[in-house]
């Protein structure tokens, strides 16, 4: 069975936020907002994954795409106010970008098939 790789990357992206937070020093808010949108990335991929129609596996992928996009807000935000390194941020802005795009795809391969 070939690798779900949109699923092992967001897997590692909710991984990788939480043991990050439970490293760095940032306001509870900024915590917890990025570690439930990256966890959101993953539980929603996971979803899509046994949707119940393409039409619910789209809003599924659509909605991680959005909570990719905040998860990375976050990660600039941490970045701008000295809570992680240049290359923590890079690290982690260049896993969310291979997510997106992936999610990008497959959002645009789903609305073709459902023509």
């Amino acid at each position: 069975m070939a690798k779900n790789y949109l699923l092992v990357y967001s897997e590692q992206l909710a991984i990788d936020i939480e043991l990050l937070c439970q490293n760095i020093k940032a306001t509870s808010n900024t915590l917890f907002q990025i570690r439930k949108s990256s966890s959101s990335v993953y539980a929603n991929i996971r979803e899509a994954n046994y949707g119940q129609s393409k039409v619910d596996m789209l809003s599924k992928f659509e909605i991680a795409l959005k909570e990719c996009s905040e998860t990375e807000g976050w990660l600039q935000l941490l970045f701008d106010t000295n809570g992680i390194d240049e290359e923590t941020y890079k690290n982690y802005r260049n896993l969310c970008g291979r997510i997106r795009r992936m999610l990008i795809s497959s959002c645009k391969t789903l609305k073709e098939n459902m023509k």
